[in-house]
């Protein structure tokens, strides 16, 4: 296993200090600047005050972003997996339609 690195990172005007493996610094890093994004436009918008309610309203918006996202690619599957059950179906129907002496 990677030995941790520290990864230092600044949300909201204040520093932070996350362990993580060096394969992971990349995604983390991503997500710290997403994260600050979401609260500076959250704080942008004048209408919640505080580092902590901020915060939370963030984490409540991401939240709701990664459920809807993976709802939207839970029913993509499903249909994905209606349309190859089909092409099955109509697979084995004609491999039993084939002529008599064709591998089946």
């Amino acid at each position: 296993m990677s030995e941790a690195v520290a990864v230092d990172m600044r949300i909201l005007d204040k520093d932070y200090r996350v362990a993580c493996t060096p394969q992971e610094k990349p995604a983390l890093v991503n997500a710290a600047r997403y994260l600050d994004s979401k609260m500076r436009e959250i704080k942008d918008s004048g209408k919640i005050i505080g580092s902590e309610r901020i915060a939370v309203m963030a984490a409540l918006n991401i939240a709701y972003e990664l459920l809807r996202h993976r709802d939207d690619h839970d029913v993509d599957l499903n249909l994905a997996c209606v349309e190859i059950k089909k092409m099955q179906d109509k697979l084995e129907h004609a491999l039993h339609l084939s002529p008599k002496g064709a591998a089946v």
